[in-house]
Parts: structure tokens; C-alpha cells; sequence
């Protein structure tokens, strides 16, 4: 047997490229946002549209009717549209751009065509479809994490060897005219990587065209093979190696040659040359002429789009005055997670306490753990995905000593398991329509209560096998109880608390001048009959809420141990100041603050008063977000009762907007944007160079908030440039695979990625405009420039453009850093260099 070491070497990095061009998805259970252009940002962004343009037929770019509706409402001037033509470099005029503007769009790229869609065209036959749906049929059932009556008796070998037993077995392509299967499938290799270089020779693809022809490989099974990306994503992060992503590669491009080798003609065998020949010359051309995009129509409109809205908002920002540092203590510190949604409500915060201070910090809270629900037996990641966990917290039930715990845990076991056998039973073969036919009135109550919106359709997943009294009783320690046996050494030891503490309040900010009263207050939301629902959870907290985030920091931080370790490295947290956890529904805007009843009774009016804060500021924020969600001008009674709605209405397709249209990273001191109304589409993080002695906070900033508030962006981006690619179709036909994989539209076709258009398009318009991030940041230039001379990560989104890059002075002058590493001033009327 020939093993991947002795493949020729040029081939198996050519592998390993084509597999890095694809971005991980991650499981519905922590739906948390990915740049589907990951795998492409060693590329500019324009050559990147050009590559996507030339392999998959849709490039970084709207149609051109959008940019041109645009420009007819004044949301693109003429002065933009001059900005656009100087940062280019183009030798046009206005006068130019806005005839070409005003031409219709050209016809669509044709993407590289694989052997399945020239075969297709040549036999009127839906090959591609055909081929497609035996991948994702099989891939459904070999990742399946529970979801499937029966396993697949392939799942212990590798993807590869698990879909040649597969295939000789199934008759489907037998039942579509495609005779020898069986036979042709010994000829292949055991080996993936040989059965790639296989593949190669049987098409004859020229050496030009490998690399494209990989990729596009990929491209035609783009969610499974997401998901591939996501199992060696995380074998990576744990220090190991997975090649599933290689053996699919292996199954798409073995198809095409199987089909070339039994449905060969010689029409077929000169349109594929001709089709590999021409992508050959054009991949050819466009490395010698990598900024050719720059130059084209839509993408100079693409950039004077996004210049005009660099332009409002650098006027927003040098104009508003900087609110001067009280010397006052506040009577409350809050601080909200980043996420856009967020500012808003601090806004709103604000505005009912303009004596309080707020911040702005992501909503793991500087806490690196992975938690451990009561019973589970694996824990879910608190923090950023870019980041291994440092400590396992557990689960555990107030006032419940080891005993009663482990009795609660056997309960909840074996209602989980009752339901899931009644479940089987419902939906197994030989029940199912004996059961509605005999049950099915029984139901009628329950579905006519869903359907008004007066009970839930089903438990919340983190109350399923409790009851209310026991739900509202857990909660993180800081130290485990040993009830659990996963978690026998799980909490934050005594000895490591200091340090973590300091880890977060200096890269919260918070090193001095605290209040009496500190709320953390992390952010979900609440939604049902929704597979996507973590999506609209805490992207810093991996798709889940931040309550427990918000719990474990608070405690930590309440801790005696922790605060004498702080004092002697030079945090002093007054005697009086306590910490309080907050999570605040993004849904209803409520806030519900946690474990209140161990507070000292000394802040019981603080409490109080802070509670009715919080409940003035949802009501004002509500009332702004009523105009997004359709429901503007109507009375605040009924505006609230329709936001209740939604959270339990099974049939609500957009129970809130989440992240869509943000356009925005700023990290500074919140009195740079305390006058600032940023509508909700800027992540804001406090940042206050002054006390980042060592640009530690900055590295961290740019490096993690900066990164994933990019993943945000470009998948909000991708999901509305290109939805059928990178996108997820209509919620209302979305079906969930494998358990919590993801979701298939409809009941067949690839694992769809991205966003629906119900969470982009309001029926009318669009609610996200595709935009890449503009980041601001008030720090020191050489400072910046150290921390993208150090992270390759951070480097390619800076200088390949993926996103803007502006730096705030001290006096709040704007410069922008240029794709020569220049920074240069920008004016706040135009936006662009002066």
C-alpha cells in the first residue's frame, strides 16, 4: 500500500492548497460566524474576486442594479465615486464610471465547469444534481452525530474507504443508466491522495488548471466539505491532524473521472479539454495582471459604496464632542459585550442613567473555559474560537450538596432518555402513521397553543429534563463540587485566580475607580423552532449565550482570594464595589440578573435602582428597533407584546435582525462616541492606549475582537454577494442533518452554509449592506504596525484588504492605513486620502 508521504510533492501541496481554500463550518449547536472567504485571504481582495469569479461564477460584488439604485437615492454622490477612482489607481473620469454605471450588468461568469456539468449539458441529464445528492446522502449518514435510526457500518473507516463500500452497493446510479459501476470502482486506488492523482490522469487536467479544477471540485460540495474543514479546524487547535477535507476531495474528483471513463464519447472528451484549456489561459492571465478587478465597473462601485459610508461615519466621529472624564464614582459600571446589537442598549443605558459608566468588552469577559451543562458528557467552548480553553467550569444546583446533586443528574438522564425512546417510537417506520392516526388529537391542544404564541414548542435545549425549580437553581462555581466525574478537577484553582482576574480587568480596562456596583452583562437570545438559533447567541462565547461567561467572571472576580492576589499586583478593588452577572435577550431587550441574592444588603437600593434602569433602557430600545423590525409607530403596548411573540412563535422567520448590517470596529474610549448615534452597526470595544503600557490589550484586541468582528462581517457579506454558494437559502424549507450538523433546503441538495435570506432581506430590501469592516482604533501607528508585522492573520486582512484599517489620534484626527503601509490623513467630508 502506497502511503500520502510517497505521492509526488507538488501534487500533495497542491492538495493541501485546494483544501486551505475552503473555510470550516461550525455545527448548529455553535453556529458561530466564519469568513467564507477565510481560505482566500492570502489573496487581495480584488485578485480574490477574480479567483472566485473564474472558479465559481460569482465574484465580491452586487449586481449592478443595487449599486445603481444607489447612486439615484444620493446614497453614493459623485464624490465617492471620485474617492473610488483615486484609491483605485484608474485613469477613468466620473463621467466615465457613471456611464458604465449606468450600462446594464454584463452576462453572469461562467464558472469552471466539471465533467458532471458538461456531461449534464451533453445528455440533458442532471449529473451535477445526481452526483451531488449521492455525496450529501452519504456524508449525511457517515457524520451523522445521532440523528439516524440506524449507523452506517462505514463510520470507523476513514471518508474515502467508507464511500467505495458505500457506492458498490447502492443501485441509484444503476437506476439512471450508469452501468459498470462496480467494476470501475476496482480500478480505483486505496489511497485518497492516489485516487486524487488518479482522477488527474483519467481527465487529463492540464498542469495549469490543477489547481482551479480542485478547487472548484470543492466548491460543488461546499458545505459538507465546510464541515470537513471544521473537523481538521479543530483537530489543528487541539495540536493533531484530520484529513477528511482530502478524502472528499478524493469522492468529488473520483466521480468525475468515473463518469468520464462510463459515459465517455468524444464530444465529451473535446468539450472538457476545451473547458480545461480556457480556465488554464485565464488562471494564467490573471497572475500576471492581479489588480485587473480593481479596474472593472462594479468593483469600483463596490468600493465608492463602501467609501460613502466611511465617509458618514468619519464625519459622525470627528465632529461629535469627546465627553470629558467625570471625577465622580458612578454609581454603576456596566459592561456589555461588543456586539453591535449592544450598542444600542448601551446607548439607551445611558440615556435613563447618564450618571452611570458603561464599557465595552467581548462577552467571554476575559475568561477561558469551556462549560460543562449539569449531567452533560461534553462541554460546550466559552470563548473565542481562535482559542483553546484554559479551564473547565462545571454546572452545579444551588443549595444541593453531592448526593441530591447525583440524584438530579439520574433524573434529568432518564427523562432525556424517556423522551428520546418516545421520540423513536413516534417517527420510526412502523409507527408513524399508526400513531397519528390513533394520537394525533391528542396534540391538538398543545399545537393550538403553539400556534397562537402561548406555549413554547418545545424546551429550551438548557432546560430539557428539568423541571422550572431545578432550571432556576444552576449555575457555574468556581470550584466543583466532584458531583460529576468530568469534572473531579474542573473550576479555576486558587492559585491561578489572581492572574486570570487581571487578565480580564486590564484588558477590560477596569484597573482603577471602581463602582459600587459592576455588571457584566452578556447577551442571547430567545427563539424557537429556529436551527440557526445559535447564530443569534454570543459569537465570543462560540455560539452560546453569555450567561454563563458573565457568572463564572463575576465570581471570580467577588472572590476574596482573588482580590487579596489582585491587591499586590497593584489592583485595589474597594471593599464596597461588587460584581454582578446580567444577560441581556436580544429578542425582547430584558435584562436578567443573576445570583443577586448573595449581594450584601448594603446595595440592595443600588440593585434597585439598577433594575429599573435596565427596564427604561429596553423600553427605549425597543422602540428604536421596532422601525427595523417593521412595527415603528405603533403604541409601545403593542410593540411590546409583538416582540414577546416572536420569541415563541414557531412560524416567526425573523424573530430579530442579530448582526446584520454592521459595518463598524471601533476600539476606544467611550467618551470618543458617548455622542455618537452608530445605529447599531458598530462593534464597540473600550480601549484606552494610555494604560496598555505594553500593547498587550491591543495585540489582543486586533488579534481576536478585530478577526472574529471580520468573520461577522464577511459572513454577512457573503451571505447576501452570494447566497446560493454561501448563503442558506429559505429558512421556511431548511431541514437539520445529522443531528446538529447543520441544515439541508429542502430535503436533498449540499449542507447549506451562511445565513438565510429571511436574517438578510426584510421582503422588500435588503437589511445588511455588504460592506467590508472599517476599523477604527485609537492607539499609537507604530504601535498598530507592530501588531500586523506580528500576526500573519492579523496581517493578510490589512494589507490584502479585507478590511479598512483607520487609526484615531489624540486629538481625534483620522488617518487610514494604505495598502502601501502608509498612513495617511482622511478629511471628514470625503473620507478619503487628503
Amino acid at each position: 500500500m502506497i502511503a500520502i508521504t510517497d505521492i509526488d510533492k507538488e501534487l500533495k501541496a497542491r492538495i493541501d492548497k485546494a483544501c486551505g481554500r475552503i473555510a470550516p463550518l461550525w455545527p448548529l449547536k455553535s453556529f458561530v460566524a466564519v469568513n467564507p472567504y477565510f481560505g482566500l485571504a492570502d489573496q487581495p481582495f480584488w485578485q480574490a474576486d477574480v479567483t472566485l469569479k473564474r472558479v465559481a461564477g460569482q465574484g465580491l460584488t452586487m449586481p449592478r442594479a443595487f449599486y445603481r439604485k444607489c447612486l439615484e437615492s444620493g446614497r453614493i454622490t459623485r464624490a465617492d465615486l471620485a474617492a473610488a477612482l483615486r484609491e483605485s489607481g484608474s485613469t477613468w473620469d466620473v463621467a466615465t464610471l457613471e456611464e458604465a454605471a449606468a450600462r446594464p450588468s454584463p452576462p453572469p461568469s461562467v464558472p469552471l465547469a466539471l465533467v458532471t456539468d458538461i456531461l449534464g449539458e451533453l445528455d440533458r441529464q442532471e449529473w451535477p444534481g445526481f452526483v451531488l445528492e449521492r455525496i450529501s446522502q452519504y456524508c449525511a449518514a457517515y457524520f451523522d452525530e445521532g440523528q439516524a435510526l440506524w449507523a452506517m457500518p462505514w463510520r470507523e473507516q476513514d471518508l474515502y474507504a467508507g464511500w467505495r463500500a458505500f457506492t458498490r452497493l447502492d443501485r441509484n446510479p444503476r437506476t439512471v443508466g450508469l452501468r459498470g459501476m462496480r467494476e470501475a470502482l476496482d480500478d480505483l486506488p486505496d489511497q485518497p491522495a492516489r485516487a486524487i492523482a488518479w482522477a488527474l490522469r483519467q481527465l487529463a487536467v492540464p498542469e495549469a488548471a490543477v489547481d482551479d479544477y480542485l478547487h472548484a471540485a470543492l466548491l460543488s460540495v461546499g458545505g459538507w466539505a465546510g464541515w470537513a474543514r471544521y473537523k481538521r479546524w479543530q483537530a489543528e487547535l487541539a495540536g493533531g491532524q484530520d484529513d477528511t477535507l482530502r478524502d472528499l476531495l478524493a469522492v468529488r474528483v473520483c466521480w468525475d473521472a468515473l463518469l468520464y471513463k462510463l459515459r465517455f464519447s468524444e464530444r465529451l472528451k473535446a468539450r472538457w479539454y476545451q473547458a480545461m484549456i480556457a480556465d488554464a489561459g485565464v488562471a494564467a492571465k490573471a497572475e500576471t495582471q492581479p489588480q485587473i478587478a480593481a479596474k472593472e465597473t462594479d468593483a469600483l462601485l463596490q468600493t465608492a459604496f463602501e467609501i460613502a459610508y466611511q465617509r458618514e461615519l468619519i464625519a459622525t466621529l470627528v465632529t461629535a464632542p469627546k465627553v470629558p472624564a467625570s471625577k465622580e464614582r458612578p454609581p454603576v459600571h456596566a459592561v456589555f459585550c461588543i456586539d453591535v446589537r449592544s450598542e444600542i442598549f448601551r446607548r439607551a443605558f445611558e440615556t435613563v442613567a447618564p450618571k452611570a459608566r458603561t464599557g465595552g468588552f467581548a462577552g467571554f469577559f476575559g475568561v477561558l473555559m469551556e462549560y460543562l451543562p449539569l449531567g452533560a458528557s461534553a462541554a460546550k467552548g466559552h470563548l473565542p474560537i481562535l482559542f483553546n480553553p484554559s479551564y473547565r467550569i462545571c454546572e452545579h444546583v444551588a443549595g444541593a450538596d453531592p448526593e441530591q446533586t447525583r440524584a438530579l443528574i439520574a433524573k434529568r438522564h432518564g427523562r432525556l432518555r424517556a423522551a428520546d425512546a418516545w421520540k423513536t417510537f413516534k417517527t420510526s417506520a412502523s409507527s408513524c402513521f399508526t400513531f397519528v392516526e390513533a394520537a394525533g388529537l391528542l396534540y391538538a391542544p398543545k399545537m393550538f397553543g403553539d400556534s397562537m404564541g402561548w406555549t413554547r414548542t418545545v424546551s429550551h435545549p438548557d432546560a430539557k429534563g428539568l423541571d422550572d425549580g431545578a432550571r432556576g437553581r444552576l449555575g457555574p462555581r468556581l470550584v466543583s463540587d466532584h458531583a460529576q466525574g468530568d469534572c473531579a478537577a474542573g473550576g479555576i484553582p486558587a492559585a491561578d485566580r489572581p492572574a486570570a482576574a487581571e487578565f480580564a480587568l486590564r484588558n477590560m480596562g477596569m484597573i482603577r475607580d471602581f463602582a459600587r456596583l459592576v455588571v457584566l452583562v452578556g447577551h442571547g437570545s430567545t427563539t424557537v423552532n429556529n436551527p440557526q438559533a445559535t447564530a443569534l447567541d454570543c459569537g465570543a462565547c462560540a455560539g452560546q449565550t453569555g450567561e454563563a461567561s458573565a457568572r463564572i467572571a463575576v465570581a471570580l472576580l467577588n472572590d476574596a482570594v482573588t482580590r487579596q492576589g489582585l491587591a499586590e499586583k497593584g489592583i485595589h478593588i474597594p471593599d464596597d464595589t461588587v460584581f454582578v452577572a446580567g444577560l441581556h435577550d436580544t429578542t425582547t431587550d430584558e435584562v436578567t440578573l443573576f445570583d443577586t441574592a448573595t449581594l450584601p444588603s448594603s446595595h440592595a437600593d443600588d440593585l434597585r435602582q439598577l433594575r429599573e434602569w435596565f427596564k427604561a433602557a429596553g423600553q427605549v430600545t425597543r422602540m428604536e428597533r421596532s422601525a427595523f423590525l417593521g412595527i415603528g409607530g405603533l403604541p409601545e403596548a403593542r410593540v411590546d407584546a409583538d416582540i414577546k411573540r416572536r420569541t415563541r412563535d414557531w412560524a416567526e422567520v425573523r424573530p430579530e435582525w442579530a448582526l446584520a448590517n454592521n459595518a463598524a470596529f471601533i476600539a476606544a474610549p467611550r467618551a470618543r462616541t458617548a455622542h455618537c448615534d452608530l445605529g447599531g452597526r458598530a462593534f464597540l470595544h473600550d480601549y484606552t492606549w494610555r494604560n496598555d503600557v505594553d500593547f498587550k490589550t491591543l495585540t489582543l484586541i486586533m488579534s481576536a475582537p478585530m478577526v472574529v468582528g471580520n468573520w461577522i462581517n464577511m459572513q454577512y457579506y457573503g451571505s447576501v454577494v452570494d447566497n446560493v454558494r454561501f448563503g442558506s437559502g429559505n429558512k421556511v424549507l431548511h431541514n437539520v442533518v445529522g443531528g446538529s450538523i447543520g441544515v439541508l433546503e429542502g430535503n436533498g441538495g449540499d449542507l447549506r452554509v451562511g445565513l438565510a435570506m429571511q436574517s438578510l432581506h426584510d421582503g422588500h430590501r435588503w437589511m445588511h449592506e455588504p460592506m467590508r469592516l472599517n476599523v477604527f482604533i485609537e492607539a499609537p501607528q507604530a504601535a498598530m504596525d507592530d501588531v500586523i508585522a506580528g500576526n500573519p492573520l492579523v496581517r493578510q486582512l490589512v494589507e490584502n484588504a479585507w478590511l479598512h484599517l483607520f487609526q484615531i489620534d489624540d486629538e481625534g484626527r483620522i488617518h487610514r492605513r494604505g495598502l502601501d503601509r502608509q498612513w495617511r490623513a482622511v478629511t471628514a467630508i470625503a473620507a478619503v486620502p487628503a
